[in-house]
């Protein structure tokens, strides 16, 4: 316990360094610690949804006229930024594009941060444990960085934890998660592994209906637009040469092999490896006869998408530290593995920097430390009883 609260206060202490060193501004109004405004990415959201807003959303697909709006609206000085979601995420930014930016990123952080704690109810931690993982390391970076990663994660955890007993909510919210669709790479697998077809039609069905909402609200040309200039601009940035200054936040084994000079078609084989070697151990762990308790399983889903995915940064790893959170208080001796994974998002930057992007190890680790504790305790008569008890009561309320 007392290596668990130094993780705690260390990780509490590093991050509100950050958030206020964030908040320390140039006379031009631009963060001395980032050098950009200190809502980062947020900015993209709120902008791209004024230009929606105002007629203007072939800017998003536009990366000169995108840039050039953003700086009419902000700030001149603005570095370089692009439009990198579905259109889709448009119906999330038009409520908050009619406030202030300042007054919506505020907005956007608590209710984003509140999602995250509502989501985590069903794991069945202790209140003060839910605030930790609110308030956790990895929730910082996204803070900071005005990301989406409290929101996706409340979406993924939330939809994996129902999908036994509420497949149709769970469904939606899966379909909601498709405004960033690369951390929602294992939900086929889980959905198809379990036999739980409702929630997969589901799923469907709400993704339809958010291409049809944004298309009769912004146009249906915005999604072959999508596809053909925001999708290959994306491409292009994560295939970029190492090393970009972006690319120290990268946590996939995709940019580590990169760092290490290998080619595209090396880097995407080595993740894909990991990418298989994750969706196996899905497939694995949902498929019915598999005797592991429903949360232990939606924690360890939620850490191998982590390492699915070849497109996911330092501000998408809350699912490790909400993992973390419910590993300590479900599992022993496992502090030390747990204390680097707690901590690892606020130091993959600094780590990046001065040795290399390591940062798709630390889930890897975590999730073989489960995997072999899960396996250990699946050979005992006792704990798959006890497992094969709680799957059940799972799946009939």
């Amino acid at each position: 316990m007392i290596f668990a609260a130094l993780a705690v206060a260390l990780g509490l202490a590093r991050g509100l360094y950050f958030l206020t060193s964030l908040w320390v501004l140039t006379p031009d109004g631009f963060s001395v610690m980032t050098n950009r405004l200190p809502y980062w990415d947020f900015t993209n959201l709120w902008g791209g949804a004024v230009m929606a807003l105002k007629g203007n959303v072939a800017y998003l697909f536009d990366a000169e006229a995108y840039r050039r709006e953003l700086r009419l609206l902000l700030s001149p000085l603005m570095q370089n930024q692009e439009w990198s979601y579905p259109p889709s995420m448009l119906l999330i930014g038009v409520p908050l594009a009619g406030l202030p930016i300042f007054i919506a990123y505020i907005i956007w952080t608590l209710g984003t941060l509140f999602l995250l704690f509502v989501a985590t109810k069903p794991l069945g931690l202790v209140w003060w444990a839910r605030v930790l993982i609110v308030v956790s390391p990895a929730t910082m970076v996204d803070v900071i960085f005005g990301q989406n990663g409290a929101l996706t994660t409340a979406l993924l955890l939330s939809g994996l934890l129902l999908a036994p007993s509420r497949p149709i909510i769970a469904g939606i919210l899966f379909g909601l998660l498709t405004v960033k669709p690369q951390l929602g790479v294992l939900v086929p697998f889980c959905l198809l592994a379990s036999g739980n077809y409702r929630a997969f039609l589901s799923a469907g069905v709400t993704a339809l209906l958010l291409v049809i909402a944004t298309g009769l609200l912004f146009g249906f040309d915005v999604w072959p637009l999508f596809l053909t200039k925001t999708r290959p601009l994306m491409t292009a940035i994560l295939e970029a040469p190492f090393p970009q200054g972006y690319q120290v936040n990268a946590t996939t084994f995709f940019m580590l092999a990169r760092s290490l000079g290998l080619g595209l078609a090396a880097s995407y084989s080595l993740q894909m490896i990991f990418s298989i070697a994750a969706i196996a151990t899905t497939l694995w762990l949902w498929r019915r006869k598999t005797v592991v308790d429903h949360r232990t399983k939606v924690c360890l889903t939620i850490v191998l998408t982590l390492i699915a995915t070849p497109y996911g940064y330092s501000y998408d790893t809350i699912p490790m530290n909400v993992a973390v959170a419910y590993f300590f208080f479900t599992q022993r001796g496992l502090s030390a593995p747990l204390g680097i994974a707690w901590l690892y998002p606020l130091y993959n930057q600094q780590i990046a920097r001065q040795v290399l992007p390591l940062g798709a190890l630390i889930p890897t680790g975590l999730a073989v430390c489960m995997l072999i504790r899960i396996l250990r305790d699946s050979a005992s008569p006792e704990m798959a009883a006890a497992d094969a008890t709680e799957e059940a009561s799972v799946t009939a309320s």
